[in-house]
């Protein structure tokens, strides 16, 4: 169930459904939360009461289906709205429990509060059904998640600060008629919660889901693979829950002896708990998705499961460290259990279609209530059964844990047939958690979508460009779609520096390519050519003779990353008949990624008639240098040439005697290598120094062409061609002129004989 909303009203309704969120978590933890239970073992309560009273909350659920029914005759806010006001109402039968225990009947009280609890979830229960439709309503759009988070981290800081209030009031041991006046402030808070959501716009209704039968609605829900699957995970990890979080309380005060005060202020750090998991989960689940977190959310609340298991028995009467311990544990079981509760649903509306919203929603409450109410008043009856046989409180709640962990080990063992919904698979969402590379991302992007000062906008792109992370792909992409080309420059810019692009990516960049030219088509296709998408390749080869000329060149280049060999001739011809500097660099710069010692006639040709683009000159003889290999180390004598270029020879004659020393050392170490293997490079050391003088001074390369032929085919990068092509350059008197290319002729020898010496034997 979609919204249809414009963004105003979208808007509009979000915020009238918050302030219904902040006024109903208060209700609801001054009537239902930490504070019945209290008051209940307050009275003297079993774990059986205890169980029943908690199973009350789950089992309201099953009456969606009569809530269903009413949306035939009322609208679904209606409904929602005053059976809201109506349970919240029926918690005066609580409120007068205390009286009647002043009077001695303390079993009245304690069915007063039985009374007063099960219709609260009753009415609660009719008035579910429009929490899904009303969710789907507001959380629509690609912020689905991080909404529906910030729904539950309301509640949760509301819950931590009740709870505070809560064992403030009740750490001073106040009489029991206090509990009638937290009720009260509950009953208020409720009707005015259910007064504020009638202010919500009215869902779209489902006609034809109306007509379908409660057993036809169990029937296809439970005949979709995926669903089916999701729906017994679910049932597994809400049964855990429910019991882990209502009898940690009966824990502490039964096995542990602590008092209302200080399980109140358990409860404290338990809302901290959900309020944390909240902030996590809404930071992380547009970007990682809902199932991996559904997954390390359980695992947490298993961790808290084994400490219970294994916490000693000895320290029980170490009254800091049990303090500490409860402190945890109830931190953890929120964080992990409360956490894992929310993201499931979460997931749960994103894997069923929006027309079947109403119908499946009652199917997943079914489930989450038949767990619930299962699990809390069968473990209320099994520790019950536990104290009978006279097993102690502490280690009946350990082999309850024990069981509980159990359960919760084969959720977890079942999740890798979970459908991921587009999710990152676990691991992979456990690298982003622990990258700091991606949280930044993934804070950077959340500011981008909050930002709307263009400006901002271009600032952000900048450091998600400095900060490449996967997960910027999807908003990156949006703002390649900006109106500005400020911004979409940046977008773009940010997109060539990922690892990896996804098949969405490669789609909007070549689209991009095709029909933004002479703006933005230039860095898609750099973009394209550095990610090696050959899908893209037929284009490039189109585009390298573009009147783009920024276009055509970043095209060309990124054939040559690609190794389209085919295509080189063609960018050998395009260089040489344009006129265009920067398309003749480019190629040149395409030409040296190639490495083909076939295009180094044409780089010598456009050398020569670089005049009087110097740059252009000295790209091209970069380019030769990457065929002949040599290209990373000439490049700081061709700079320094550049910076001077009187220093011609000086730098010429350093390489010759660098390399004639390195191999004057080589051989000292080879002295036990016979005379007659080594008496050739011997020779060649002597005559290599010549010969380089006489190139450098005296533009005379007669010595050094003979002494490149000579060198060993072997051990000459370039092979035969290059050899063939230095020895007839050496010799031209024109190109003897070049002094940056003498400089690379002489690099290139020298570095040839260097490896002669380390590698002859």
């Amino acid at each position: 169930m979609g919204s249809n909303l414009s963004p105003y009203r979208l808007r509009k309704a979000r915020d009238i459904y918050n302030s219904f969120n902040i006024f109903n978590a208060i209700s609801w933890n001054l009537l239902v939360g930490v504070i019945i239970t209290l008051f209940a073992l307050r009275l003297g309560a079993t774990p059986t009461y205890i169980g029943l009273l908690s199973s009350s909350f789950y089992l309201a659920l099953f009456l969606l289906p009569l809530g269903k029914l009413l949306t035939r005759r009322f609208s679904i806010i209606g409904i929602f709205s005053v059976t809201w006001i109506i349970r919240s109402i029926c918690m005066i039968f609580a409120v007068a429990a205390p009286f009647f225990e002043y009077a001695g009947y303390r079993n009245t009280a304690l069915s007063l509060i039985m009374l007063g609890v099960f219709l609260f979830h009753t009415f609660r229960g009719v008035g579910m059904i429009g929490n899904n439709p009303v969710l789907s309503l507001l959380a629509s759009g690609p912020d689905r998640g991080s909404y529906m988070t910030q729904i539950q981290i309301v509640g949760g800081a509301i819950g931590m600060f009740a709870s505070f209030l809560i064992a403030m009031i009740l750490g001073m041991d106040p009489p029991v008629f206090i509990f009638s006046i937290l009720l009260g402030a509950g009953i208020i808070t409720g009707v005015i919660s259910g007064s504020v959501i009638r202010k919500v716009p009215e869902p779209q209704s489902e006609e034809e889901s109306q007509k379908v039968s409660l057993v036809a609605i169990f029937k296809d829900a439970f005949s979709q693979d995926a669903l089916r699957h999701f729906m017994i995970i679910l049932f597994l990890v809400v049964l855990v829950s429910g019991v882990t979080r209502t009898f940690a309380v009966v824990f502490a005060r039964e096995a542990l002896g602590h008092n209302d005060g200080l399980i109140s202020l358990y409860a404290v750090f338990g809302g901290l708990g959900h309020l944390m998991v909240g902030f996590s989960v809404k930071f992380f689940v547009d970007r990682l998705g809902a199932k991996p977190l559904f997954l390390v959310c359980v695992i947490i609340g298993l961790v808290s499961i084994f400490s219970v298991v294994f916490f000693p028995s000895s320290a029980v009467l170490n009254v800091t460290g049990a303090i500490l311990f409860m402190v945890f544990l109830f931190f953890m079981l929120n964080f992990g259990f409360l956490g894992s509760e929310g993201i499931a649903q979460t997931y749960f509306l994103a894997l069923i279609p929006s027309d079947k919203m109403l119908d499946l929603g009652i199917v997943y409450f079914f489930v989450f209530g038949a767990a619930g109410a299962a699990g809390s008043f069968l473990s209320g009856l099994f520790l019950d059964l536990l104290y009978t046989l006279g097993v102690t409180p502490f280690i009946s709640f350990r082999i309850l844990f024990i069981v509980l962990g159990v359960l919760t080990v084969i959720a977890l063992a079942m999740q890798k047939r979970m459908k991921s919904l587009g999710s990152l698979p676990l691991k992979g969402a456990l690298e982003v958690i622990f990258s700091f590379r991606d949280l930044r991302a993934i804070s950077l992007l959340d500011k981008l979508n909050k930002t709307e000062d263009s400006h901002e906008e271009q600032l952000l792109l900048g450091a998600l460009h400095d900060t490449p992370s996967s997960l910027a792909i999807d908003g990156l992409l949006e703002r390649a779609r900006s109106p500005r080309l400020a911004t979409r420059l940046e977008a773009i810019r940010a997109l060539e520096k990922l690892h990896r692009l996804s098949a969405k990516a490669e789609k909007a960049l070549t689209e991009d390519m095709i029909n933004n030219q002479f703006t933005t088509a230039y860095i898609s296709a750099r973009t394209l050519g550095n990610h090696g998408c050959t899908d893209a390749v037929s284009l490039l080869r189109e585009f390298a003779a573009s009147n783009d000329y920024m276009l055509a060149g970043e095209a060309m280049i990124a054939l040559a990353k690609m190794k389209d060999e085919e295509f080189r001739p063609e960018i050998e011809k395009i260089i040489l008949n344009t006129n265009n500097p920067r398309v003749k660099i480019m190629g040149c710069e395409a030409l040296g990624i190639y490495r083909c010692a076939d295009s180094l006639s044409v780089l010598l040709e456009i050398l020569c008639k670089a005049e009087p683009h110097l740059y252009l000159r000295d790209e091209a003889v970069l380019a030769i240098a990457a065929i002949l290999g040599t290209q990373q180390k000439f490049y700081s004598v061709l700079v320094r040439y550049v910076a001077d270029t009187s220093l011609a020879v000086t730098l010429g004659m350093d390489e010759a005697e660098a390399a004639h020393e390195f191999c004057k050392a080589m051989i000292d170490k080879k002295k036990k290598t016979p005379e007659k293997s080594m008496s050739k490079i011997i020779n060649q050391i002597d005559v290599f120094y010549s010969a380089i003088k006489e190139y450098m001074e005296n533009k005379n390369g007669e010595t050094l062409s003979r002494w490149i032929l000579e060198l060993p085919d072997e051990y000459c990068r370039g092979g035969s061609v290059a050899k063939n092509f230095l020895a007839e350059t050496v010799l031209d008197n024109g190109l003897s002129g070049y002094k940056s290319l003498r400089l690379l002729i002489v690099h290139w020898s020298a570095y040839e004989l260097r490896i002669w010496a380390a590698k002859s034997k």
